[in-house]
Parts: C-alpha cells; structure tokens; sequence
C-alpha cells in the first residue's frame, strides 16, 4: 500500500484535547515523528511496533535540522502511514510549509489534520476571552521569537495581543509596548504549560509583569495582553481554586495587578515512571494524572504462555481431583481460563472447587468471569493467604491446584500447604521475561533527571529494571524517589537497587498512589 504523511496537531498536549481523527491516525501509525513540545502520554497511543522519531527542536539545544526532518518525511512516507506530530495546529507556527513542499517535489501523498491552538486554548483555560463586544473586538497572534522583526506601532494599536515563544524577550516587548502608547496599567497574564497538569498562570501588568516572573522559568508559554484579562476572576473555570493570594501595589488600579497562586494537585510538577507489563493497562497511570502527576510508562515485563500447556491442561482435565484453585495474579487468572477454554469448558467446570485468590485486582478478574472467589486474604501478600486460610491449621489430604509464573516466584505458598498437609500441584500457566532494552527515550529522562518517582508493582518488575539499566543503575536513580507496593518488591527494591523510599500501606494501586501523595505533601 502506498505511503501517506498525515501533518497532525496535537492540542496543548493532554490526551483530553487531541480531536478524534488525530486519535485515530495515531492508532493506526506506522511512524511516529514527533516535536519537543508534544506530551510523552500521547507517545503512548501509537501500536507497539510503530518507530518513533524525536525530531523536536528547543532553543540553544542541538536539534534535527529541517532538512534532515524532510527527507525522514519523505523517505518513511512514500511506503508507510506516517504520522507527524506537531504541538498544537500545524499551521500556526508549525513550520509546516516546507515539509509540504518536500512532500509535493516527492509526490508523496499528505494530508493536514489541524489541533487546538495554544494561541486560543491557554486564555481560554484561566478564564481569558480574546474577544469582547467592549474591550475587545479583534485579537492578534504573533511570534516573538525576533522581535526586531515585528511592527511594533502597528501591534500596539491592536486591542488583544496573543505571544508565542515570547518569554525570553518579555523585558523588550514590555518596552516596545510602552513605548508606543500603551499604559503601564494593562494587563497581562503568562500561561506556562497551557492544558498540562503542570500549568502555571501569572496575572499583573505591563509595569511590574517583568519584576514578578524574573526568577521563575516561564517557556514555554503563552502571553495575553489586553484590558480583557482583566475579565478573569469573573470568567475562570469553576469550582473557584482556593487559597488564593492577591498580591496588589496600592498605587495601581485594580483588578490589573491581580497575581493568583492556585492551590495546586499534590502532585503537580512530578514526573512519574510507571515500570508495568507490556500491554498492561493504563488504570494505574489515569489514577496518577488525577493528583496532576507527569506520567511516562516504560514496559519493564513481557508476559507470554508458558513453553507447554502440558501439566496445565492435565490439571484441567482433572479439575473435579481438586479442593482448591488457588489464582495470585490478573496473569494467572486470564492464562487459566484461555486453557479452560481450549479444552472447550467454562465455569462450569469449577463446580466444587473452592476458588482463592490474592489481591483485589485478581477478584475484580475473577468477577468479569461471573466468579466470586470463595477465599480473599485481608492484605493482599501470598503471606497473608497462607496466615488467614480457611482451617489453615488442618489441610491434611486437601488438594490445591496452583497455576503460576513458569519461571518460578517465591516458594513460600507451596512449602507452607505442603507442611500442613496438603497436597500441591504446581503449573505453569504463563512466563515473565525481561524485554531486551530500555527506551530510548525513558533511559534519557533518566539520564537528564528529568524523573521524580520510579513505581514497582511486583519484584519481577525490579529484575528487569535493574537488568535493562545495566551494571551500575544507582547513577540513574540517586536523585529520585523509588517507589513500591508491597514487601516483597520492597525486598527487591532493597537487594537490587539499594533502597525503597515509599511503600504501601494498602497493597494495592490504589494504595501506593496514596502513599506517594503522601511522601509528595511530606516533602
């Protein structure tokens, strides 16, 4: 099939903010070239085999030239479907007319899919109107990325003024504005991180704007000027944040001089590792953005059926021998119902065998199967199975059936039963390995130290993150915090890493994004 290049807008980076038909192409994608500024969840959206391009480019950093992105273009596009990812809409500063007319010069089919710009999307989120029947009836968008460039008498006339890539020069635009007429009383406001958990606003004006920001980083952002920002307090999303700081000079009007610190999510400017399965779900990362937490994912486990279904499949067809069924993963659950199925059973067939399981994510597995279990420890450790089982104390002659990781766990449950009597049979139901690298991209947030929190879910997870990192991680890890759900991953945090710094109380996902609000509101 022939190549096609789809130019696609982003939004200001939240998955929320993508249109439909972006989802769709990046679902579809075969590659992936992406820029700087667009959010890594959206890397994750792509099919695994996609290759990923990072051709971003950030100011006084080295970066692709634009040659080289349109030959990659041209290259990938002429046999592969070819997504190519800008922030925001890719007309509006998207550089996006020469990589056309490469694209034409190839005849290399193309098409453009706009975004949402942060030019209208940033005001529009602090409860800015660009337009006003009396304050403002036109707007204007402009790069400040030279303002030597710009016509500044003409600009200065223009009601509402809308700035990208303007901080590194907002002591000269505040000038170039005052200087041709504008008040030093109008407003301004500064849109860090428009649409990202990590958003920062602040309000005040062309007179003090400057020597309020000068010792916070504010790229990349968006500036508003105009009389209409000061429309905000009355046109901001609610609910109304709270503990909010007005920080005014008396000898200048108000609301212009308005400052507005929000009440932040307790998790806002943290970056997250998520080390999980391959094609695990995205449960645990929804439920950390919700704190306003950055989330990169990394695949650290390869989940896969076991080298023979064999002794499985036996077991199966004795299940009736049996006095328990004893399931202590998600993996184990789903693994033992596909043979239950190749065997042409279902339930049914479980019709007087006692079902235990460890952990509530297991249950919840369980019960999409129609099945209650007859037995779920209160913590959720296999230690805790063997302390509150059912007549623990006399198993003699009892028949429990144990489907688990082929390449084995901890012996704990087996040597446990057995020593109380009971008879144990162990299958292999599903295998873990390591995948064969890290990322590209996740080994360099790590190196550059751009993560705040690695999370482990299981002590399988540990292994293969220690294993992929190399002989000597600790480099990696010495300036973040290392974050685990339970004790035994605790334990391979520990003997593998050097340290835990966060552990669970609950041990559960829901538990440990607590502890880590927890650690981040202590801390």
């Amino acid at each position: 099939m022939k190549g096609r290049v789809y130019l696609v807008g982003s939004g200001p980076g939240r998955v929320d903010y993508l249109t439909v038909r972006a989802q769709q192409l990046l679902a579809q994608a075969e590659v992936l070239i992406y820029d700087a500024l667009v959010d890594a969840a959206l890397l994750q959206l792509v099919p695994a085999p996609c290759l990923k391009l990072n051709v971003g480019k950030r100011g006084g950093e080295p970066s692709v030239t634009q040659t080289e992105i349109n030959r990659l273009l041209v290259e990938q596009g002429q046999q592969k479907q070819v997504v190519r990812l800008k922030s925001g809409d890719p007309f509006i500063f998207g550089r996006c007319t020469t990589e056309i007319e490469a694209l034409r010069a190839a005849d290399c089919a193309f098409e453009v899919v706009p975004g949402l710009s942060s030019a209208l999307v940033a005001p529009l989120l602090v409860g800015i109107p660009l337009t006003d029947p009396v304050l403002s009836r036109c707007f204007a968008v402009f790069s400040a990325h030279d303002p030597d460039l710009l016509n500044w008498e003409a600009l200065s006339q223009i009601e509402t003024l809308v700035i990208l890539m303007g901080t590194k020069h907002l002591p000269k635009i505040v000038d170039q504005l005052q200087r041709r007429g504008r008040s030093p009383h109008t407003p301004i406001a500064i849109i860090r991180w428009a649409g990202q958990p990590q958003q920062q606003t602040w309000f005040g004006t062309l007179a003090n704007i400057v020597q309020q920001t000068a010792h916070h980083p504010l790229s990349p952002a968006v500036i508003t000027i105009g009389e209409v920002v000061a429309l905000h307090p009355f046109l901001q999303p609610t609910p109304t944040p709270q503990n909010e700081l007005q920080q005014c000079s008396p000898d200048l009007p108000q609301p212009s001089t308005r400052v507005t610190f929000y009440s932040p999510p307790p998790l806002i400017g943290k970056t997250v590792l998520i080390t999980r399965s391959v094609g695990q779900s995205s449960q645990f990362a929804e439920l950390l953005q919700q704190t306003g937490a950055t989330i990169l994912e990394m695949p650290a486990l390869e989940i896969g059926p076991p080298s023979s279904w064999a002794a499985l499949d036996q077991a199966i067809a004795h299940l009736s021998d049996f006095d328990w069924l004893i399931l202590t993963s998600t993996n184990g659950v789903d693994y033992f119902f596909e043979r239950l199925t190749a065997q042409s059973k279902d339930a049914r067939a479980l019709a007087g065998v006692n079902l235990a399981v460890v952990g509530k994510k297991t249950a919840d597995s369980l019960a999409q199967r129609g099945l209650q279990p007859d037995f779920v420890p209160p913590d959720f450790v296999a230690d805790s199975l063997i302390d509150h089982f059912p007549n623990g104390d006399s198993l003699t002659d009892k028949k429990i059936l144990f489907p688990r990781v082929e390449s084995g766990g901890r012996n704990l449950l087996v040597k446990e039963f057995t020593d109380r009597g009971a008879v144990v049979t162990e299958v292999a139901a599903y295998q873990s390995r390591c995948p064969e690298a890290i990322a590209p991209a996740i080994l360099k947030a790590l190196e550059q130290e751009q993560v705040d929190i690695v999370t482990f879910a299981s002590s399988k997870t540990v292994q293969c993150f220690h294993q992929m990192l190399g002989t000597d991680p600790n480099k990696l890890l010495n300036h973040l915090c290392i974050a685990s759900i339970g004790p035994q991953t605790s334990a391979a945090c520990d003997r593998l890493l050097g340290r835990v710094d966060i552990e669970a109380e609950e041990y559960t996902l829901e538990g440990l994004v607590q502890a880590i609000v927890q650690w981040a509101r202590s801390n």
